[in-house]
């Protein structure tokens, strides 16, 4: 309402500030209130923070009898049961006499039938002709067991504290589970935000209500990633669309045909992958093409992982290529002899310590596609450097960076190439020198003519003479200049050098 009376001009009444002062104050920045503030131009309201406000409504409605208070529950009963054979069996029995009864102890825990019946629609469990029939625990009379079954999501709502201990006599062992948990890190898509994660939320504050935990809340932080998408191929068809999938169309820049009969394909949006759908692409064609490292590489290097990842056989090709660039970057540690391994490249030591002090923090944030990045960024590095003992070292320790993103490239180029002893996993992080992490140098840039001429790297913090100086006698830049006289040469410290003729 307020975005469409501002769109407008529609005189708005503020009835909603932060003091009884700024009954008239604009509002700022085309924005309504938003705090709790006081009512104002609210008649008998008028001063009375929001809550008071609602309270004293609602008073007045029921003293005129007009109204009541009522609290309004988005929650609703979690129905726990299912008619299906795929579940925990529910542990009561049905008599006519006693009611509902539990199943006694000595009688859980109750297993499904084998000998089921799928071929008729409907429960199996309620057709089964021996397995419900049942004496009463009580009165032990004829009765029948539930048949329905429980809810999977039962079954979720307390599986990490069973996953922490598996005592054969009880669900868990409250010691152990006090060592363990809550969970640290809940890694999980956004659907188990409204049901799962719901669920397990109540079952760990009624165990701990019950004294059986320690801790309300079963997870410490969570992460939701998001989903592999696709756009979708279609034509219309008796009023639906007909849907096809990706390797039963050929795509080009010009839109998209059926391979079946050369005819054309709406292009649709790209959505989450379903086989309604049928954008889908095999995961186990693409493995079997490209390689597990190469796909894994690419659903980490192309977004942040909490964003939708749209499918690109270009980006999966390109990742694919990157793996044969490493491959080949491998096998050159060493290749220098022991000349070139007397050598050492200051600026590569400084990029590799950087990018594994960068690397680690980015993989501890869970931001997969900056690590992606910095460790392209170092893998140019290495291939432009001279042979030397910095730039072995620099590749023996990117095997390790990449290890937890392609750990069969990794542990093969190990292996093959001798890059270390032992298994990657097995081996420690690379240690950082904090000395290298600071730069020292910096890249200057020269121009002439507006015109980027040449770059120099130099100390930090070079005084402006030696800059000058410097980019005067680049032999890029005395080509540009080619004995022109130099009229004015502007020094911006740390940054740029421009030379005007």
């Amino acid at each position: 309402d307020f975005d469409f009376a501002t769109k407008y001009g529609l005189p708005i009444i503020r009835v909603i500030a932060a003091s009884a002062a700024e009954a008239d104050r604009p509002f700022a920045n085309g924005e309504a209130e938003t705090g709790d503030g006081v009512c104002v131009h609210s008649d008998f309201l008028d001063g009375l923070p929001v809550a008071e406000a609602k309270a004293v409504v609602i008073a007045r409605a029921e003293q005129a009898g007009w109204g009541q208070g009522q609290t309004v529950w988005r929650l609703r009963d979690w129905g726990v049961s299912r008619q299906r054979y795929w579940g925990t069996p529910i542990p009561f029995i049905h008599c006519n006499d006693c009611g509902v009864v539990p199943v006694p102890k000595d009688q859980l825990p109750v297993t499904l039938p084998e000998d089921v019946d799928f071929s008729t629609p409907g429960n199996p469990l309620l057709r089964h002709p021996t397995w419900k029939h049942v004496d009463c625990p009580h009165c032990g009379k004829p009765a029948e067991r539930e048949t329905d079954t429980l809810d999977t999501f039962v079954d979720s709502s307390w599986y990490f504290l069973r996953f922490a201990s598996q005592p054969a006599d009880r669900p868990f062992d409250p010691e152990v589970v006090r060592q363990w948990l809550p969970v640290e890190q809940y890694i999980g898509g956004i659907e188990h935000a409204i049901l799962h994660l719901l669920y397990a939320r109540f079952w760990t504050r009624a165990l701990s209500h019950i004294g059986l935990i320690d801790f309300a809340e079963p997870f410490a932080s969570l992460f939701t990633q998001g989903m592999v998408t696709h756009e979708t191929y279609s034509r219309e068809g008796d009023g639906r669309p007909l849907y096809y999938g990706p390797g039963e169309v050929t795509r080009s820049a010009d839109g998209a045909v059926l391979i079946a009969d050369g005819q054309p394909v709406d292009i649709g949006k790209v959505i989450k992958m379903s086989k309604s759908k049928k954008n889908v692409v095999d995961p186990d064609e693409i493995i079997a093409t490209y390689g597990a490292d190469a796909v894994r590489w690419f659903m980490l290097s192309d977004s942040p992982p909490e964003r939708d990842l749209p499918w690109s056989e270009a980006g999966i090709e390109g990742c694919w290529r990157f793996v044969q660039r490493l491959w080949r970057l491998f096998a050159q540690c060493g290749n220098g002899g022991a000349g070139a391994d007397a050598n050492h490249d200051k600026a590569l030591d400084r990029k590799l310590n950087q990018t594994v002090a960068a690397v680690a923090e980015d993989i501890e944030a869970l931001s997969f596609n900056k690590a992606v990045a910095r460790i392209y960024e170092l893998t140019g590095a290495i291939e432009k450097a001279e042979l030397s003992a910095s730039r072995s070292d620099a590749i023996r320790k990117l095997a390790i960076l990449v290890s937890p993103m392609m750990p069969h490239l990794a542990e093969e180029a190990r292996d093959r190439f001798n890059l270390g002893i032992g298994l990657v996993t097995e081996d420690d992080w690379p240690e950082v020198d904090p000395a290298l992490l600071v730069d020292d140098e910096v890249t200057i840039a020269v121009q002439h003519k507006g015109k980027l001429r040449d770059t120099l790297s130099v100390a930090k913090g070079l005084p402006k003479d030696e800059l000058e100086a410097l980019a005067l006698a680049s032999e890029k830049v005395q080509r540009s200049i080619d004995g022109a006289e130099v009229r004015k040469v502007i020094v911006v410290p740390d940054r740029l050098v421009n030379i005007v003729t």
